[in-house]
């Protein structure tokens, strides 16, 4: 017999806590306490392609280990890169959650995200196919897979002044 994965169960709970908290950090820009919500050996990744699941030997617009998560926080801060110039102020909404998998030390899951952005006097809105992995610790759960599908993915990009 299959089990239901259900939203009672307090491991998925806990999972869909930690997404909300990192939509919340995003959106406050606090990029150190962000960065720090990852695995040592997660991968945040934005796929060109919507239907990839072979992120290493696909183009992605982000593929980022925890030295390109790095380095990309070095950037957003220093305000030197025209993404950290004048950054878009931002509120995400996530939401239509679905538990793919769970076990006692990790839990994937699928959502929505609508992200909302003001920069340079415009409004801007993506919405993203998100799924997160969720590594479950008694030290503290974290982030070990962030996937970002961008539903205009294959179309042009600018330079968004904010992380998705």
């Amino acid at each position: 017999m299959t089990e239901v994965l259900t939203f009672t169960d307090t491991r998925v709970q806990r999972a869909i806590a930690l997404i909300w908290r990192e939509a919340e950090v995003l959106d406050a820009k606090d990029y150190p306490a962000w960065e720090e919500m990852y695995t040592d050996d997660a991968m945040y990744v934005i796929p060109i392609d919507p239907d990839t699941d072979d992120f290493a030997a696909s183009l992605n617009m982000v593929y980022d280990d925890k030295r390109m998560r790095h380095l990309r926080v070095e950037r957003m801060m220093q305000g030197y890169a025209p993404s950290a110039v004048a950054a878009a102020r931002t509120v995400r909404v996530v939401s239509r959650f679905t538990v793919s998998e769970v076990s006692d030390t990790s839990v994937t899951i699928r959502s929505a995200q609508i992200l909302n952005a003001f920069k340079r006097n415009a409004f801007s809105t993506i919405g993203a196919e998100m799924t997160h992995t969720i590594a479950l610790s008694d030290d503290g759960d974290r982030i070990s897979l962030k996937v970002a599908r961008l539903i205009d993915s294959e179309d042009a990009v600018s330079a968004s002044g904010f992380l998705l």
